[in-house]
């Protein structure tokens, strides 16, 4: 597994191995609150850094790895204008990578901890602005890979949401043990997400789109293949890496439509997480968040993803998915 993330593209034009695409897409829920994509690189980090800089009470940020000096100093300026700023940042495998940004913090009134040594590793990326906002990320904070990586990130304003992320961040600061994290109106947790990950697939009875960074979970690889065996149409795209082989073979062979980008500097690095299912039918749903497709990352770390049927949200990331599946390369 890569210790830092990389991104691509959404609605049609591939130039140069990259998809020219809309950055953004807002969805009105029924309801109360709002869920918002910015597709990365093209959005850029000036949406993110905004939402930071306009917290007037607080910031909860617990995030894998964090090597970006805009996004320090933001954090910073937030604590010494009275904003209560805590920090939770991975210890076990970036620590680090993540001992810069702890020093920095640290020494600039903001309050950082190391995530608890329950985890194998903390690879969640979310924030809570002012108990209102959510940000739930693919993408880490790491600013050398901005440019050139597929991510997504989620503006969560719905209430329940919100709630629960907050609710879990206390959990993680205190390290108040074991406990099952909330799900709020639509959230999925690591650790303990495989098998609903897997029940998506397994749901899908037209098509299922995916991007992963990683293909290491035998029982999320089994499902995409029966599910192209049962004759629903799946694509997976992903940056090539010799330690998936095996895995794109057994796709390949069972009638997934695999395409890859080379893992090179000029080309597109796939680090986003998604799952749509049925797009365009009346039961589609789509998955983004943080897990990987390892067990790792799907049975023992801490992650966050959500899963919705909003319209605006799967067909989206449904264009997502075939743009970059459009600029990649088929599967040997």
């Amino acid at each position: 597994m890569r210790t830092i993330s990389r991104c691509a593209a959404v609605l049609a034009v591939v130039v140069a191995g990259f998809v020219a695409v809309g950055p953004r897409v807002r969805v009105e829920p029924g309801g109360t609150g709002t869920l918002q994509l910015f597709v990365e690189p093209q959005a850029g980090m000036g949406p993110i850094d905004q939402y930071l800089r306009a917290a007037r009470h607080s910031v909860d940020l617990e995030v894998y790895e964090l090597e970006d000096p805009v996004v320090e100093s933001i954090l910073s300026a937030d604590a010494a204008r009275g904003v209560r700023v805590r920090v939770i940042l991975d210890k076990s495998y970036v620590g680090s990578e993540n001992s810069t940004a702890f020093s920095y913090l640290a020494a600039h009134h903001v309050t950082v901890r190391w995530a608890p040594a329950r985890f194998d590793l903390d690879h969640e990326k979310a924030a809570v602005i002012d108990e209102a906002t959510a940000l739930v990320m693919t993408m880490n904070f790491t600013a050398r890979y901005y440019a050139d990586t597929r991510d997504v990130v989620v503006v969560d304003t719905q209430p329940a949401d919100v709630a629960a992320i907050e609710s879990t961040f206390d959990a993680d600061w205190s390290d108040g043990g074991a406990g099952t994290a909330p799900t709020g109106a639509d959230l999925l947790w690591s650790p303990g997400s495989e098998e609903a990950l897997v029940g998506l697939i397994d749901s899908a009875r037209v098509s299922v789109d995916v991007e992963n960074e990683e293909m290491g979970d035998a029982d999320v690889t089994a499902a995409l293949a029966a599910a192209a065996g049962r004759g629903v149409h799946v694509v997976v795209v992903m940056t090539a890496d010799s330690e998936w082989d095996g895995a794109l073979d057994e796709l390949g062979q069972a009638g997934v439509e695999v395409r890859t980008y080379p893992d090179t500097p000029s080309a597109l690095f796939i680090h986003a997480k998604v799952v749509v299912v049925d797009a365009g039918s009346a039961d589609e749903r789509a998955f983004v968040g943080s897990e990987n497709f390892s067990v790792a990352s799907l049975v023992f770390n801490r992650e966050l993803g959500i899963v919705t049927s909003r319209p605006g949200v799967v067909g989206t990331l449904a264009r997502l998915v075939a743009s970059d599946a459009a600029g990649g390369e088929p599967w040997r």
